[in-house]
């Protein structure tokens, strides 16, 4: 279901909330450029029947409430002119936010997927709300690798991924050799969404699997 938040500075935006009210495992879910769309949706509810708390911020809403984009040509472009007009700081303000309203108590983990991949790897260096943090190719994670992360992390990548380059991984390897990085050969970006051409089945199960796994280990 849908509620609505406040972050830190006013700012009052919508969420995707999913998951038992008393669990003891949390997660925030950050979204792709395309919204909190179907996908989304279902990523919430598929870690919602693993017994997670889920949160999923509208990140958008800085700029246009209720942003809900495929994944054509023109979908993209407006995706990226969204994120652009976001401002610097809100991401993280509506990440903690979210992490503030998952359950009392709840080990609380984030992982996020395209530029939420990215929010994901700032939710471990740039707060200490979480856990875990989980980042499924993340275009921005090479630009801040450098950051010290304060939880433990993991990482996916498709090898033939045309916004992140092999060298960019190769780099956060060296800069964080603490962290678990995956590379799915073979495959590009988005390759765990089901509604894009670049989806593959085989790698997003093991990925997924992967995830749940990281986040069994670090969330009980």
């Amino acid at each position: 279901m849908m509620i609505e938040l406040t972050a830190a500075d006013g700012h009052r935006f919508a969420a995707y909330k999913a998951g038992p009210a008393d669990a003891k495992k949390a997660l925030v879910v950050v979204q792709e450029i395309f919204g909190v769309n179907r996908h989304m949706r279902r990523i919430c509810d598929d870690f919602a029947k693993e017994g997670y708390a889920v949160i999923a911020p509208a990140l958008f809403d800085r700029v246009e409430r209720g942003v809900e984009l495929g994944y054509t040509g023109d979908d993209v472009a407006r995706g990226r002119d969204l994120r652009a007009k976001v401002p610097a700081d809100g991401p993280m303000l509506d990440v903690e936010a979210c992490a503030a309203a998952l359950p009392p108590g709840a080990a609380r983990g984030i992982v996020g997927y395209c530029w939420g991949g990215t929010v994901a790897w700032w939710g471990a260096t740039r707060s200490t709300s979480f856990k875990a943090a989980c980042g499924w190719y993340g275009g921005g994670i090479a630009g801040t690798k450098d950051e010290k992360p304060s939880c433990p992390v993991e990482l996916h990548f498709g090898s033939l991924d045309a916004s992140i380059p092999m060298s960019d991984v190769d780099a956060i390897r060296a800069a964080q050799p603490g962290i678990a990085i995956f590379v799915y050969e073979g495959a590009g970006h988005g390759f765990g969404c089901e509604d894009r051409a670049s989806f593959k089945a085989d790698d997003a199960a093991v990925a997924e699997k992967r995830t749940l796994d990281f986040f069994a280990r670090h969330l009980g």
